[in-house]
Order: C-alpha cells, then sequence, then structure tokens
C-alpha cells in the first residue's frame, strides 16, 4: 500500500514539472552568459515556476474530478481525488497552501522587479486556476494552448532574465518561444490520448475542436520551430553559434513523433510512455540552447 507521503508525490505529478523548470533554466543561462547572473533571484525564480506548478496540478485534479472529467475509462496518469486516496476537501487546501508558497517565494522578486514582476507572477497563478476551474475553464474552451505556450515559453524565460538584470531584451523573448512551443507538445499528446473522453466529458480541447490528425501536424510544426529559433538568433547576431547545440533534440523529437503517430487512437493509452518522453525532449532542448548560449563566452575566452 502506498504511503501518504508517496500519493501527495504523485499528485504533484513529478513528471510534468520539467515544463515548469526547462523555461527557467534557459533564462538563467541567458543572464550568465550575458553577465547577468544574480543567484538569489534565479533561485527563486526556479522555486516559484515548482510551486505554481504543483499547485495547478493540485487544482487540476480536484477540478477535473468535480466537473465528472475523471471518468472510469480515463487512459492517463491515475487521479488522486477521483481515485478516493485524497479528499476534494484535503486538494484544495493543499492547492491553496501551494499557491500560497509560490507567492512568499515571490516577494523578493516582486520587490526587486516591480510592477511587471507582480504582473507575472499574478497572471500564472490566474492562469493555473483558470485552466480547468470555473465554469470558463481556458482547457475546457481549448484555448489553454495559447496560455501554455505563453507562460511556459516566452513570460518564463523573459521573466527569469527581468528579475536578474532588470531588463529583458526582445532576444530572450524570441528564445522562449522554444520551450514554449515544446510545452505546447506536452499538451497535445494528452490531449491526443484523451480525445475521445473528453468529447463525451465536454472538455473541447483543440483536439476534440479539429482533430486528432491536426493534432499531430502541429506536434511536428512544434518540433521544427522551436529548431529553427536557435538558427533564427545565429544568424541575426542576437545569440552566439554555440547555441545550434540545441539541434541535437531535434531528431529525439522526430523519432517521438514517428512513434505517436503509428498509435491507433484505440490504443491511446500506449502515449502516457510518450507524454513523458516529449516532457524530457523539452528538457533536453532547453538545456542545450542554454547550455550553447553560456558556454561561448568561455570558448572563445
Amino acid at each position: 500500500m502506498a504511503s501518504q507521503a508517496s500519493i501527495w508525490v504523485e499528485a504533484a505529478r513529478p513528471k510534468t514539472l520539467w515544463a515548469a523548470v526547462s523555461p527557467v533554466l534557459l533564462g538563467i543561462a541567458i543572464a550568465v552568459a550575458e553577465g547577468w547572473f544574480h543567484a538569489p533571484s534565479a533561485v527563486l525564480a526556479l522555486m516559484g515556476a515548482l510551486l505554481i506548478q504543483v499547485a495547478t496540478n493540485f487544482h487540476n485534479d480536484v477540478a477535473d474530478f468535480e466537473k465528472g472529467a475523471d471518468r472510469e475509462d480515463r487512459l492517463g496518469p491515475r487521479r488522486l481525488v477521483s481515485e478516493g486516496l485524497i479528499s476534494a476537501k484535503a486538494m484544495r487546501r493543499a492547492t491553496i497552501f501551494t499557491f500560497g508558497l509560490a507567492v512568499l517565494s515571490g516577494v523578493y522578486l516582486m520587490m526587486r522587479g516591480g510592477v511587471p514582476i507582480v504582473i507575472i507572477g499574478f497572471a500564472s497563478i490566474l492562469f493555473g486556476l483558470a485552466y480547468t476551474g470555473g465554469r470558463y475553464s481556458l482547457a475546457y474552451l481549448g484555448i489553454a494552448d495559447i496560455f501554455v505556450f505563453s507562460f511556459f515559453g516566452p513570460i518564463a524565460v523573459a521573466g527569469t532574465v527581468f528579475v536578474q538584470e532588470l531588463i529583458w531584451p526582445t532576444s530572450v523573448w524570441i528564445a522562449g518561444s522554444a520551450p514554449g512551443l515544446l510545452c505546447v507538445n506536452i499538451l497535445l499528446i494528452n490531449n491526443i490520448r484523451d480525445r475521445a473522453q473528453d468529447a463525451v466529458s465536454g472538455k473541447q480541447t483543440l483536439i476534440v475542436r479539429a482533430g486528432r490528425r491536426f493534432g499531430l501536424g502541429l506536434y511536428v510544426v512544434n518540433i521544427m520551430l522551436a529548431g529553427l529559433i536557435p538558427v533564427a538568433l545565429w544568424l541575426q547576431a542576437e545569440a552566439p553559434p554555440s547555441v545550434l547545440l540545441s539541434l541535437l533534440a531535434v531528431p529525439l523529437a522526430l523519432q517521438t513523433w514517428s512513434r505517436i503517430r503509428t498509435i491507433p487512437e484505440a490504443e491511446s493509452a500506449r502515449l502516457n510512455p510518450l507524454l513523458g518522453a516529449t516532457a524530457r525532449i523539452l528538457l533536453i532542448h532547453s538545456v542545450l540552447f542554454g547550455l550553447g548560449w553560456a558556454l561561448w563566452p568561455l570558448l572563445i575566452g
């Protein structure tokens, strides 16, 4: 029998946390490369991103249960409230507590960064709550992909750079689009897997609206665009040539896409391991992108 601690770890959905970590790591690497690194701000930015993601996962667990979306034929990882392993009341309390910790971790960043960071911080929390919560939740309206791209991409990277140097050049917003696109792919796999169940539950995701084939096509487009962003920044002299190291992640991503497209909808549960693989590709691409940017001064020095 699983311990209570392991149940709460499962509720936090650790495999999804790379979505929060990856853009922050890229932002930190850019700050290091440009001589802007500020350790307290970097650590707190990473901590805040993780706490917001964990709180959002807690909230999704209880919100989907209350909306009746966690059906008996669910294909994805189990939800702890619907399984009766955590009460809805306890999950709501954990959500509030974890969001509260995120706010506390961001106090210094808000004092340092001022209004822009206050706006980003509270908008991130609102996005986390609105993802599945409320009558007009983003996931149920099919517009969550836009917010995932924005908050796990340009906003996360630019915000991480800003709290360290208090500026955010256009190049960091462009760089942030790469992890944003790859984060959308995590959502796409989740929604491709759950298309039939979501349609029955009234969850009008992008895949329910546009279809499985569209989702598979968008997945590969996102891979190619994420690969082109470092190339474009290098060609525009906004990033060093060593950022092309991130292109090593593209074949891995295409291999994962090839595996995804061979799985028939009737066997969608087989997509679960590829959800984790997609998250790992995001991490690999972000780390290689960041290392390429951060190591260049050492290579030429």
